[in-house]
């Protein structure tokens, strides 16, 4: 993938909290670890979108719906 140089303005505490996980070793570089909160947000923004779109097709999911989703995360967090 090719990468492009840009400049950010960082609230200060964001930037010093990045810099912490960077210190502890949760992170490559500054750069990786914006780059990979920026992917993340573009999934979980994609993911809503579907979430919505499938909302208007099928309808929001009813109770049992929800339960059956909710024990099913459960037992994949405790994977």
């Amino acid at each position: 993938m090719t990468t492009a140089k840009i400049a950010i303005a960082l609230p200060r505490e964001v930037l010093e909290l990045a810099k912490k996980e960077l210190r502890a070793g949760r992170a490559k570089s500054l750069n990786a670890y914006v780059s990979e909160a920026i992917d993340e947000r573009l999934r979980r923004d994609e993911l809503a979108r579907l979430l919505d779109l499938m909302d208007l097709e099928h309808g929001p999911p009813n109770k049992k719906a929800k339960a059956w989703a909710g024990r099913v995360l459960t037992r994949a967090r405790s994977l």
